[in-house]
Formats: structure tokens, C-alpha cells, sequence
């Protein structure tokens, strides 16, 4: 990837990041924790419910299809997720995700652990919100302190 795009995407996926911390800040100013964070995965699930349509033909159990669909679907070509296929067979999927530009968004920006770690499950709603409209499920181990690396998605067929 290309140095100025790399860092135009990397700027742009943070910046994104802020919007979700600033608007998780409003909202629990507004509604405490508990609502702020309920609303705001719920609406980035939405969207992520949106963007799983274009997986639904994989449904039900075409992993090897879903799995080269999703990553080329993750932004930079996986350089900037650092994505690592952990199994992909007739059970299932399994992704790790060994970086994320949100997690490190947030720690420049001076979020403690428990912050990261709440906005991470907020942002892992897109995932499940994609995974579960395309007619799969789902279970994102989304990153806690002390953990390395980042989100770690486990995708089954649905029962």
C-alpha cells in the first residue's frame, strides 16, 4: 500500500474511532454507561447489518467463501488489521485480528484499559450486526487489558 493512502486510511479509521469515543462520552453524560453503550453498539451493529447483505450467499455453510469475501472487505488489505485466518473448515471460521487502528486510536487519545476495552465491544457490534444478517452465527471475543492483539471472531452456521 502505497505510504500517503496508507496513512490516509490509518487517519481516517481513527478519526473514526474518536467519533465513537465522543459520541459514547455524550451519550453517557446523557444516559450513564450502561444506555450509552446499548445505543451506540446498537446503532453500529445496524450498520454492520446493512453491509452483511453483500455475505448472505456464502449462508449457510460456504466458509471458505465467506472468509475471502470479509477479508477483502477489510480495510488496507489486511496490512492494517493484521487479520490471521485461524480455521476455516466445514464448522466454521475463525479470525484473529493481530492489530486494530481504533484500539490504538483510543490509547493515543489517553483511554484507560476499561475504556478500550468498552469501545471495542461498542465497535465489535459492526461484526456481529454483518455475521448475523448474512445468516451466520456469531461470537466476537473482542479485546480485554492484558490481551494482545485485538478482536478474535468465531463464525458458525447457525443452529
Amino acid at each position: 500500500m502505497a505510504g500517503d493512502y496508507r496513512r490516509q486510511l490509518i487517519d481516517q479509521i481513527k478519526n473514526r474511532a474518536l467519533v465513537y469515543a465522543d459520541v459514547y462520552d455524550t451519550l453517557c453524560e446523557a444516559l450513564g454507561e450502561a444506555d450509552a453503550e446499548r445505543l451506540l453498539a446498537k446503532a453500529i451493529e445496524r450498520r454492520g447489518r446493512a453491509a452483511g447483505r453483500a455475505l448472505v450467499s456464502y449462508a449457510p455453510k460456504d466458509f471458505a467463501g465467506l472468509r475471502d469475501a470479509f477479508l477483502r472487505g477489510v480495510p488496507g488489505e489486511g496490512e492494517l488489521f493484521s487479520p490471521t485466518v485461524a480455521r476455516c473448515d466445514a464448522g466454521g471460521l475463525e479470525i484473529d485480528f493481530g492489530a486494530c487502528p481504533l484500539k490504538d486510536a483510543w490509547r493515543e487519545a489517553g483511554c484507560d484499559d476499561a475504556k478500550v476495552a468498552t469501545l471495542c465491544r461498542i465497535a465489535g457490534a459492526i461484526d456481529r450486526g454483518m455475521f448475523e444478517s448474512a445468516g451466520f452465527a456469531i461470537v466476537n471475543h473482542t479485546w480485554k487489558a492484558g490481551e494482545a492483539g485485538c478482536c478474535r471472531l468465531r463464525i458458525s452456521a447457525v443452529r
